[in-house]
């Protein structure tokens, strides 16, 4: 069965960090471009980053630049989205996606 897990969301303050990660089942997700996308109550999906199927090329959203970094793991098969410096405005449910297959997501709440 092809299927895409998210953990690790939670509560962190402003100036925190979180590590997002996606297990993948049913595929090698090293030979898909894997992504994180985001949305936050009342606004559309957006994309937050993207890696290659061979790791080389990443890209990331404005927004995020400079305080996420996708990578994929030493663990088989898992895609991580690691955040750090962040900020209110990152509140939102975290999907993990590869084309055509969405995660179910996790919710990621940036508050004092």
């Amino acid at each position: 069965q092809v299927q895409l897990v998210e953990s690790g969301g939670g509560l962190v303050q402003p100036g925190g960090s979180l590590r997002l990660s996606c297990l993948a089942s049913g595929f090698t997700s090293s030979f898909y471009t894997m992504s994180w996308y985001r949305q936050a109550p009342g606004k559309e999906r957006e994309l937050v980053a993207s890696i290659s199927s061979g790791g080389g090329s990443t890209i990331y959203a404005d927004s995020v630049k400079g305080r996420f970094t996708i990578s994929r793991g030493n663990v088989k098969n898992t895609v991580y989205l690691q955040m750090n410096s962040l900020k209110p405005e990152d509140t939102a449910v975290y999907y993990c996606r590869r084309s055509g297959i969405w995660g179910q997501g996790t919710q990621v709440t940036v508050s004092s």
